[in-house]
Formats: C-alpha cells, sequence, structure tokens
C-alpha cells in the first residue's frame, strides 16, 4: 500500500507522453500565447459568457462570479461530480482542482472515475491532453487494493490564481488569446483523506490546470501541468 497520507490521484510529477507534450507546447502554448517565457516554462519540465468583442483581460480572484460546486453526479460515474456550467476560468479551475483530488473508492470504480473525469474535458481534441489527466489515477490493481481498504478522500480548495508567466505573456500580447482562450491556473488547497477503522489523514496540495473557457462557453478542462507554476 502507498502511504495513506499521499494521494493517490495527485500525481504532480507525472509527465505528458511526447505527442500530448508537443502538442500541447507547439499549439497551445506556441500559438495560443505565443511568448517564450511560457513555452520555455512548460517545455522546461518532463514531466455565463465572455464578451466576444472585448480585449480579454486577467485578474486574480479567490471569489468566483459563479458557483464553482459542481452538480449533480452524472450517471455511470461513480462519486464523480459533474463538471459546472460556468465561464469562469478561477472558478472553474477551483471545481476542477477539487474534483481532482476528491475521490471515494468505496462506491467507484476505476472506469467509473475515469468516465467522470472525461466529462470535464474539452471536446476539441488538438488541445485536450487526456494522458495528463489519465495519469492521475492509479492502475487497475492499485486502485482496487485502495477500494479493499475503503479509503476515499475530500478537498477544500483555498485559493486560485494566474502564474505570473502566464499574466505576463498576455500583458505582452493580449489578443493572443483569442485563439483557443485557453488560461493557466494555479489551484492550491488541502486534501483530507480517511480509511477503514477510522484511519485519516491531510495535507495540502498544489496544482496548475489549462482551462478553455471560450466565449459564449462553459469552461472545460484541457491538461495538467507536470509542475506547479508560481
Amino acid at each position: 500500500m502507498p502511504n495513506r497520507f499521499s494521494s493517490p490521484l495527485s500525481g504532480y510529477g507525472a509527465t505528458w507522453s511526447t505527442k500530448r507534450r508537443v502538442l500541447v507546447v507547439a499549439v497551445v502554448i506556441a500559438v495560443l500565447l505565443a511568448v517564450a517565457g511560457i513555452a520555455a516554462w512548460f517545455t522546461g519540465h518532463d514531466g455565463h459568457h465572455h464578451d466576444a468583442s472585448a480585449t480579454p483581460s486577467v485578474t486574480d480572484s479567490t471569489t468566483p462570479s459563479a458557483d464553482p460546486t459542481p452538480t449533480a453526479t452524472p450517471p455511470g460515474a461513480g462519486s464523480v461530480p459533474k463538471p459546472p456550467r460556468i465561464s469562469d476560468p478561477l472558478a472553474y479551475s477551483k471545481a476542477a482542482a477539487a474534483m481532482l483530488w476528491s475521490y471515494d473508492t468505496r462506491d467507484t470504480s476505476r472506469d467509473q472515475e475515469l468516465a467522470g473525469m472525461k466529462t470535464w474535458m474539452t471536446t476539441e481534441a488538438k488541445y485536450a491532453d487526456w494522458d495528463s489527466v489519465t495519469g492521475q489515477v492509479p492502475d487497475p490493481v492499485l486502485w482496487s487494493r485502495l477500494g479493499d481498504n475503503a479509503q476515499h478522500a475530500s478537498a477544500k480548495v483555498t485559493d486560485a490564481h494566474y502564474p505570473s508567466a502566464f499574466k505576463q505573456a498576455l500583458a505582452d500580447d493580449p489578443s493572443a488569446i483569442t485563439e483557443a482562450y485557453i488560461y493557466y491556473v494555479t489551484v492550491t488547497g488541502t486534501q483530507k483523506i480517511a480509511w477503514k477503522k477510522g484511519g485519516s489523514g491531510a495535507e495540502d496540495r498544489s496544482v496548475t490546470l489549462a482551462v478553455q473557457c471560450r466565449p459564449s462557453h462553459d469552461c472545460s478542462l484541457v491538461a495538467i501541468a507536470p509542475t506547479v507554476a508560481p
């Protein structure tokens, strides 16, 4: 068994596949932002509506513009919540991080976990890095062992902000984001883990997510960065 105080879904050091890393760096970063600073950050590690006529702007905020709490669980997804229908990148990232840090092996199979997580992903295949998300989920054998131990986790998100490199990139070229409307958000919080016979523990969590929030569309998850950006 792994350290019970560590989340089997955290996996911040998991590397992206070569195909997806090239795609995210070359397409999402180089084309979307066209800023060497952001590209260097990602390549340096292995690893409800917007106004379409307005110039995109970025402001840090821990208060979402809409309720970020995911709605009812979709069928066949076990305990994985349905993604919230909101267009605020910070609020959506907070909800996505809470989803990633929460799980319940008592009533959710690994296949259900993956199915539920899939509903959070962008449907634009050229941007979606599904491998970076599935890399957070334990293999079938480990998931089964966690289930035998009745392990489950909940999360409390405390902050969501745009990394400094992303804000600088937008300041240098505000119109670049209109290519795909992908935002980078770093989320922090606390994860509480429990297992049978009263065992429990908690630890701080941080993750940097790429989320897509096109005008007149709800946000969706694009990728999980291999490292946390300040």
